[in-house]
């Protein structure tokens, strides 16, 4: 509502705050709507980790509760000696 982003929510959730015609959407790619109504603007901190391997990387974004986005990268090689 006031043009400060919040923590990310489900999209059950949204789909009922858009029915409901509480949020205006403000951006289709990527999807962002904005809040018709005032909240307590609770937000978590987050942490990113990041491990560099020599073939895989692998980064986690987590908050003090929760794992939220675990991945690993696999690393392809460019080079070859012939």
């Amino acid at each position: 509502m006031r043009g400060e982003p919040l923590m990310p929510t489900k999209p059950q959730k949204v789909r009922k705050l858009l029915e409901q015609g509480k949020v205006n959407v403000v951006q289709r790619t990527p999807f962002t709507i904005q809040l018709l109504y005032p909240t307590g603007e609770a937000k978590q901190d987050i942490t990113l980790g990041i491990d560099a391997g020599y073939n895989h990387i692998g980064f986690s974004v987590v908050t003090d509760k929760q794992e939220l986005l675990p991945e690993e990268l696999k690393l392809e090689k460019i080079f070859q000696r012939s």
